[in-house]
């Protein structure tokens, strides 16, 4: 089952677009998946053996969509009286207003408009996150991606993805059939299952992006991690 990428063709919620019913729909459902499927429970095993009671972090989670992710790292972070700071970065202003909205009494996350293949931050993270992102990028531009999460850390990457295979594809459509049946959650979703990369594919993007001695496992539910520490 050979990748399919056209860059010509954006998912609907990366197209520009104000915020609307529709797209908080969307991003409510992309919460939803990311809680009941795993993405969640994986974060917060690397947190577990990242984050220390009292220390202070500085994270980056990029394309961080609705920030779900960091406001649940930073639940934990106040759980074990942990003080970390992170930056949320997202291209599309529509995301972000809806990310703002929903953080209200998280200040530890600062949201920024930024496009990550071209973002040049001058600071490093101790962290640095990517999560269900890479399948929205070209191979070239994943490995761009890759290699700018390993330049940006001075510790820990953690980078989350889908894992196509066959039985993860008929998952993604029966799913979108019967449960998410949204037109946008169900265009998106069906194109992010042609469009993520398989469990070796993956590896090759990290080696192409000069990572050496790093993790990489396959998850439940069609995901697959890799991570440096």
């Amino acid at each position: 089952m050979k990748r399919s990428f056209d860059p010509a063709v954006l998912e609907m919620m990366d197209r520009p677009q104000p915020v609307s019913a529709e797209l908080e729909r969307d991003l409510e459902r992309i919460r939803q998946l990311n809680r009941w499927f795993g993405s969640y429970r994986l974060v917060l095993g690397f947190m577990r053996r990242w984050l220390r009671p009292g220390a202070r972090v500085r994270i980056v989670d990029l394309a961080t969509g609705s920030g779900d992710i960091p406001r649940l790292i930073t639940d934990y972070a106040r759980k074990i009286r942990a003080q970390v700071e992170i930056d949320a970065l997202d291209r599309q202003p529509a995301t972000l207003e809806v990310a703002t909205k929903l953080s209200t009494g998280y200040p530890e996350i600062y949201y920024r408009e930024a496009d990550i293949l071209e973002w040049d931050s001058v600071e490093s993270y101790d962290i640095v996150l990517c999560t269900l992102a890479l399948h929205h990028f070209s191979d070239e531009d994943a490995v761009t991606v890759l290699r700018r999460c390993r330049e940006l850390s001075r510790k820990f990457v953690l980078v989350s993805d889908l894992r196509r295979g066959l039985l993860a594809t008929a998952g993604v459509y029966l799913l979108t059939a019967l449960i998410f049946r949204e037109p946008m959650t169900r265009y998106d979703a069906r194109l992010s299952a042609e469009r993520a990369f398989s469990f070796s594919e993956m590896r090759k993007l990290a080696m192409g992006a000069g990572w050496q001695n790093f993790g990489h496992r396959r998850c439940r539910v069609g995901r697959q991690a890799i991570w440096l520490e």
